[in-house]
């Protein structure tokens, strides 16, 4: 009885630790993969072009497979020069051409992000 209580933890520890960066490890070596064929070449953005957004984000689990995905989706839009997600603060913080992207625009696609209705974006400053 108590062998199977200490398998059934044991079982039960594994997924819940491996869940999260199981799905990030496929993410990172399958973009690891399509990055290192064809590196992307980000155009400058001209300094009076330049607008800086952050805001929270609500719904992160982990810092593994949700603020990171959701830098890489921010980091890989046209116009992003950079994209920082702290999970621990809750806060996003993206510096962009305001020509191409704006805040409306950052907001959709973090909770595009998932299934849709998992991260929810409050408080925009810009």
């Amino acid at each position: 009885m108590n062998f199977t209580k200490t398998i059934a933890v044991i079982v039960l520890s594994g997924v819940f630790f491996a869940s999260c960066k199981d799905n990030k490890t496929e993410v990172k070596a399958e973009t690891a993969s399509t990055e290192a064929t064809t590196p992307k070449v980000k155009k400058e953005i001209a300094t009076e072009n330049l607008q800086t957004a952050s805001f929270t984000i609500e719904g992160m689990t982990c810092a593994v497979g949700c603020a990171a995905t959701i830098q890489e989706e921010l980091t890989a839009l046209d116009g992003v020069q950079t994209a920082k997600v702290d999970f621990d603060k809750k806060l996003a913080t993206v510096t962009f051409d305001k020509t191409i992207q704006n805040p409306e625009n950052l907001t959709k696609i973090v909770q595009a992000t998932g299934d849709g209705k998992t991260y929810k974006v409050s408080n925009m400053k810009s």
